[in-house]
């Protein structure tokens, strides 16, 4: 836990020189997520926020990015309100439909940016198309976002993507208990670069962050079978509830992208969207009637939540952007835990009669 290392002399400096530029217990912890993505360099940060922001610092004012339209409500302030005033313009399409990649890149992009599956309403997107079609204008960073899957769910790198992200406070820590983020690539030349943006940016995790999630990972097999399978179990049985309108879960025959994400993915996590027939009101007393779900922006834990898009973590988004998207104020998304699946089918149940009552 020392911030300071004793060093054999003023030319002999050791590999951990202070903790901003190395720490033992962060390299440890990066090459094990190196190991589970199957990607040559891993570096963590202090959140998947701050992940993306040093993968942005690859750019240069004047430069482009085309991003999916459906993203993370922060990371489409981050992309609108702060990479917008560094002088990098932003694209925002639908990378899921064949075309509109090649249609948005212009002669100055330099990167595409998506997740996979998209949040809220859970879009597959083609990696190696997306790859493939990027590379054919040149050198254009392909950069996923794999939160929501983890490498035990989707590698990225192997469908040619350049850069995986991820919010390690999420499903690979899964604990609720730190906030982490990483990059994982196999480019050396583009290591370098990111290591020294870590550095002297200082985004990086604290030791005990570290270790905590060296801890979790030891289970993450274990925690994505369980949140995959109930996730599933749960999703199957509100497609039948009378009040709900559309489930959106990859795993699902009716998901639009089912037999693109059977290729791509070895299964879904449990983290999906529902459309319910009423309105605001009816999500507002559904969310509150919840004594099990936790109502929470974040997910991927132990503990099953829920929250409304519209009003909580894509609230930055402009409201005419969110409806075109299909964020309405009846989209509910939720991340299933390791709680007991009946509990959390009854829970849901309840909570849907008051909602309508």
């Amino acid at each position: 836990m020392s911030s300071i290392y004793k060093q054999p002399g003023p030319d002999e400096l050791k590999a951990h020189i202070y903790p901003r530029i190395g720490k033992q217990s962060r390299h440890t912890l990066e090459e094990c997520l190196a190991a589970l993505e199957g990607a040559k360099h891993c570096l963590t940060f202090a959140s998947g926020t701050g992940a993306i922001t040093t993968a942005i610092m690859l750019l240069k004012k004047g430069q482009h990015i085309v991003a999916m339209n459906d993203v993370y409500g922060g990371t489409h302030s981050l992309f609108s309100n702060i990479v917008s005033r560094m002088g990098i313009e932003v694209t925002y399409t639908d990378l899921s439909v064949s075309g509109n990649l090649e249609k948005s890149i212009k002669p100055n992009t330099k990167m595409v940016f998506f997740e996979t599956p998209t949040n809220p309403v859970l879009k597959v997107i083609d990696i190696a198309a997306v790859a493939k079609a990027a590379k054919k204008h040149g050198d254009i960073v392909v950069v996923v976002d794999n939160t929501f899957l983890t490498p035990y769910l989707q590698k990225p790198l192997k469908f040619g993507a350049d850069i995986v992200l991820y919010s390690i406070t999420k499903y690979l820590n899964g604990h609720t208990d730190i906030v982490m983020g990483a990059i994982l690539v196999n480019d050396s030349k583009k290591a370098d670069k990111l290591k020294y943006l870590q550095g002297v940016s200082g985004i990086v995790p604290s030791p005990f962050d570290c270790y905590m999630v060296n801890r979790s990972l030891k289970t993450l097999a274990l925690r994505m079978e369980r949140h995959k399978e109930s996730g599933l179990l749960i999703a199957g049985w509100l497609d039948m509830h009378p009040k709900i309108v559309e489930v959106l879960h990859p795993g699902l025959p009716t998901h639009p992208n089912h037999v693109l994400a059977r290729r791509q993915m070895c299964g879904h996590s449990g983290v999906f969207s529902f459309r319910h027939c009423g309105g605001l009101k009816e999500s507002k007393k559904f969310l509150c009637a919840l004594k099990v779900f936790t109502l929470t922006v974040s997910l991927g834990g132990y503990v099953s939540s829920a929250e409304i898009p519209s009003l909580m973590t894509h609230s930055f988004v402009p409201e005419k952007e969110r409806l075109a998207l299909g964020i309405t104020n009846s989209l509910i998304r939720v991340s299933i835990g390791l709680e007991d699946v009946l509990d959390l089918i009854e829970d849901l149940d309840r909570a849907l009669r008051i909602a309508f009552q």
